[in-house]
């Protein structure tokens, strides 16, 4: 069982490279209980590819999930809006 819910939606735009990117992460339950990060990334307003992650526990997951969030924030990827992907 996950303690407390974690969802992030982050973009990253620059005109000038004609570049509109987004990355999305959740930690989630799949059906069978197990800990899953899910990423999706792509371009905004495109469906993106995705990839999940198996954790024995939360805490590995938000290890991850942490990690991978500094790592895109230093490429320049800031909090952006989910209705650019159209939800």
């Amino acid at each position: 069982m996950i303690a407390q819910p974690y969802q992030l939606y982050i973009e990253r735009k620059d005109a000038s490279q004609n570049m509109a990117r987004f990355y999305r992460l959740s930690i989630e339950p799949d059906l069978f209980g197990e800990i899953c990060l899910i990423r999706q990334w792509g371009r905004i307003g495109a469906k993106g590819q995705s990839k999940v992650h198996h954790f024995e526990s939360e805490a590995a997951a938000v290890e991850l999930f942490l990690g991978l969030l500094r790592k895109k924030r230093g490429r320049g990827y800031r909090p952006g809006s989910l209705t650019s992907l159209g939800e």
